[in-house]
């Protein structure tokens, strides 16, 4: 979750929405993120929104403690209950992200989870995911958060590699990521992700090699792959900026993707979005899918985005001015905006295009459609699946997703 917030019009103070985003809500799967902000350290390569111990000491008081923060994220979750309404939906997936989720007590997670349970329902296969940091876990905490309704956990791995992990500011050992996937495995959770990092300064071909060698020795049914992003004003910026560390070439990246996507793929893995990989369908991460798919879900915690029937929102960022708004009976709404009909059609395209389904041809306009046969003629397009009416990334298209993408829009 980015750390900057764009503008939109005011949320109103009980975060009533128009009647207009709950139209054919029943038809909609309907999910959860629920954000945790906190951070031991802060990670050189991050622009989320989350916080250390000493940055926010003397800047919230109490209201921005974690050790209150589960029962503030439950009163936006019985926000949400009256905002709603009569809403039939059990949730269909809970994502419990961060920052650091696990910084926590497996018992704020689980009492979050329950609020959701409480209610909403969960869906009978409903799935709930969190992330977690290596060094931030052990086999007792995952047994609780199994016992507690999770099935399924994301561990930042990033790197195999001690000197990529130094660059990146990860605090974590090597060969701990493949301990948490046995941990996990053990405590009975069937789906566990890995998270890498490729293109991180320093990091050389064999040392990308090596990470995903390690993945594939741990044994997760699940594995995303990011290309590193170098975000203003962040510490790795600056030091790019200084001449410490190289930066990193689009070339670069896209040989990294290329392996990965060798290497994955000969092992049983499946791309299903361009960042991500599983070894079948019960693998794939649900509550991404509903982000990629325009579906509806409530996004609780500072900076959390959220959408329902065409409108967005997202809450303050301060963990003290978001405790203080649920404090004082208000949204912690900073702005919102309602998605027109152009809007939504050009998202879809956006981001089911990134899909392996693709995206129906048909939500093209005659500009797109003429690029679309441009993008087939390059190489860059599924012909079989274009000849069924869909525009599907071949793998050369993969590494030129966005380009595609603003093509088929504009």
């Amino acid at each position: 979750m980015p750390s900057a917030l764009p503008d939109g019009e005011p949320v109103p103070d009980d975060g009533a929405l128009p009647a207009s985003a709950l139209a054919g809500a029943a038809d909609r799967p309907l999910g959860f993120y629920l954000h945790v902000p906190y951070c031991a350290t802060r990670c050189g390569y991050c622009d989320f929104n989350t916080y250390t111990a000493t940055e926010l000491r003397g800047s919230g008081g109490v209201l921005a403690s974690r050790d209150n923060y589960a029962e503030t994220l439950v009163d936006e979750v019985r926000l949400a209950r009256k905002v709603l309404g009569d809403d039939p939906r059990p949730v269909r997936t809970v994502f419990v992200g961060g920052g650091t989720p696990t910084l926590l007590a497996a018992g704020d997670l689980v009492r979050m989870l329950g609020a959701i349970r409480d209610e909403f329902g969960l869906a009978p296969d409903a799935e709930v995911t969190t992330e977690a940091n290596p060094e931030s876990v052990d086999p007792a905490y995952l047994a609780a958060l199994r016992e507690g309704g999770f099935n399924r956990v994301s561990f930042g791995m990033q790197s195999a590699r001690q000197h990529v992990l130094k660059v990146l500011d990860r605090t974590h050992t090597p060969g701990r990521p493949e301990e948490c996937v046995a941990e996990a495995r053990a405590a009975g959770f069937q789906h566990v992700n890995l998270d890498l990092i490729y293109g991180t300064p320093g990091e050389s071909d064999d040392d990308w090699r090596a990470s995903l060698d390690a993945v594939l020795g741990a044994g997760p049914d699940h594995v995303s792959a990011y290309a590193l992003i170098v975000e203003e004003g962040t510490q790795l910026a600056r030091r790019i900026r200084r001449g410490e560390v190289p930066m990193t070439d689009d070339d670069v990246h896209a040989d990294r993707y290329l392996i990965a996507d060798e290497v994955l793929s000969g092992a049983g893995f499946e791309w299903y979005e361009v960042s991500n990989w599983a070894t079948s369908q019960a693998g794939r991460c649900l509550h991404n899918e509903l982000y990629w798919r325009g579906a509806d879900w409530w996004g609780a915690g500072p900076g959390a985005h959220s959408h329902v029937g065409g409108v967005r929102w997202w809450n303050v960022k301060h963990p003290g001015a978001y405790a203080g708004a649920l404090a004082a009976g208000r949204s912690p709404g900073a702005g919102r905006e309602v998605l027109s009909e152009e809007d939504r059609r050009v998202e879809r395209i956006l981001l089911e295009l990134r899909l392996r389904e693709g995206v129906p041809l048909a939500l093209l306009r005659e500009e797109g459609l003429v690029a679309s046969r441009r993008a087939l003629s390059d190489g860059l397009l599924d012909a079989a699946a274009y000849d069924e009416g869909r525009a599907v990334l071949t793998l050369r298209g993969r590494l030129l997703a966005d380009a595609v993408v603003r093509d088929l829009v504009d």
